[in-house]
């Protein structure tokens, strides 16, 4: 298991279509992924719990991957986030 804190770069990602895409690059991966925000914690897989998360520029999180490809999952996931 590792985990990463990121803060989030990426603009309008409390909307709808950014967080589906976020969902999509982790669903690429074995791995179980999660992001924590404010002691929340949610599978980065799942739409509703992302969208719960209602992250916002700014935002500081916790990304966490376990699995056989959890380095390349993480660095994917943050690349998103942060914009790059």
């Amino acid at each position: 298991m590792i985990t990463k804190k990121v803060k989030v770069e990426m603009t309008a990602c409390a909307d709808p279509t950014p967080v589906a895409m976020l969902v999509q690059v982790a669903s690429q991966y074995k791995s179980k992924i999660y992001l924590e925000c404010d002691n929340k914690k949610v599978n980065a897989k799942s739409i509703m719990g992302m969208m719960s998360l209602a992250l916002g520029t700014g935002d500081h999180v916790t990304l966490i991957a376990e699995g056989t490809d959890e380095g390349e999952a993480l660095d994917k996931i943050e690349s998103y986030l942060i914009g790059a």
